[in-house]
């Protein structure tokens, strides 16, 4: 049987390479399609260095061409990698406001397990029950939890055209606009990028996107003070900033550090407050105790110490987690004292957010001319 080349660049438009919002022929990936009779070669160009990408990407061609084409088809994959340079990214764009947009909010922690993605996903719903349209950036590249809060594991971004553009529409569940690197990576496949890599995946998943109106993005960062984060503040004017701890003293002390790093002079993003997380935990056969299992307080006296606002406490509860861990986060729930601590929490954050908007001009972008150190951050 005589393979046609038209059939095969056909299949190939339904592979979309981990990080790159389109697919294998519109990012221009495919080089080139040479058949004869049964055998297929085809010719990749990925800017990613990863094996496990490349690997993958060889999988896929194979897969799709004997799926849709031919059963029984000899493939062969030739893979060149164009990896972008290693200083400066030419593809991130800097500074570029998104249309559409008008509250950018960082969520961050100093140290990981503290429950960042729970507070994010919370806001967000939280945030679009009380009328405003939300969106979610899931920007922790290496350990992408939003997609399994929101009950996403399996979706997958379309492709709408905008402009004559082609774009990524954002996945939505319970009224909040997500995308994030989990729609483009099985569940046990591991992230292995350096950091340029990791900033073009974003800058595609800010800027390739058609996020449409919000009144709010929430931004997930990972856990610690470093190249993403840095990154984020390149590409946005982030409208301030949430840092999420518990009342743990090791949890204080990288908190502390995040804190630090949005009120770098020469980076200077408003911080809207801490929250703490695991505050205490009450036994549901004892509701009038409280247990401060990580400490007490510990938030709070953090945020008077550096005169910044509380934004609340979210008790340990174990509905939290379960929520989470289903994908229907627990804000949704009405009629609970989780829904009025979590309300409790996001009209702060609002208040802030419009205190912040009224006596302060709008963030500036940073520049960064080197990742040696923030000696070398500048406006």
């Amino acid at each position: 049987m005589q393979i046609k080349k038209q059939d095969i660049l056909k299949a190939l438009e339904t592979i979309t390479i981990a990080g790159e919002g389109k697919n294998i022929i519109e990012s221009g990936a495919v080089q080139n399609v040479i058949t004869f009779a049964d055998e297929v070669i085809v010719d990749l160009t990925l800017t990613t260095p990863a094996m496990h990408i490349k690997k993958q990407a060889e999988a896929d061609v194979i897969k799709v061409i004997r799926e849709k084409v031919l059963t029984d088809a000899q493939v062969k994959v030739n893979i060149k990698v164009e990896a972008p340079d290693e200083v400066e990214n030419p593809n991130l764009i800097r500074g570029k406001d998104i249309p559409g947009i008008k509250n950018i909010i960082a969520v961050a922690s100093g140290k990981g397990g503290v429950g960042k993605s729970t507070i994010t996903a919370n806001l967000a719903v939280t945030l679009v029950k009380m009328g405003f349209k939300v969106g979610i950036l899931d920007a922790d590249i290496y350990g992408p939890s939003i997609p399994i809060m929101f009950d996403m594991i399996t979706e997958r971004p379309h492709s709408v055209t905008v402009d004559g553009k082609s774009k990524m529409k954002p996945v939505e569940n319970y009224g909040v606009k997500v995308l994030s690197i989990g729609f483009f990576t099985k569940p046990d496949q591991a992230v292995i990028w350096r950091g340029p890599m990791a900033s073009k995946a974003l800058n595609q998943l800010i800027f390739d996107a058609d996020w449409g109106e919000l009144d709010f993005m929430l931004v997930d960062l990972p856990p610690g003070t470093g190249d993403i984060h840095l990154s984020i503040m390149q590409s946005l004017p982030i409208t301030g900033a949430v840092i999420v701890s518990t009342p743990q003293m090791v949890a204080l002390a990288d908190a502390r550090k995040g804190v630090a790093m949005f009120q770098q002079k020469n980076i200077d993003v408003p911080v809207l407050g801490i929250v703490e997380n695991m505050a205490y935990f009450t036994p549901e056969e004892l509701p009038d105790r409280k247990y401060y299992i990580f400490g007490r307080e510990g938030a709070k006296n953090l945020a008077e110490d550096l005169e910044i606002p509380f934004l609340g406490e979210i008790p340990l509860v174990q509905s939290i987690r379960e929520a989470g861990d289903i994908g229907h986060p627990a804000a949704l729930q009405t009629a609970t004292e989780t829904e009025d601590v979590f309300e409790a929490l996001t009209k702060n954050v609002v208040k802030e957010t419009v205190r912040r908007n009224k006596n302060l001009p709008p963030t500036e972008v940073i520049k960064i001319t080197t990742m040696a150190g923030c000696s070398a951050i500048k406006k």
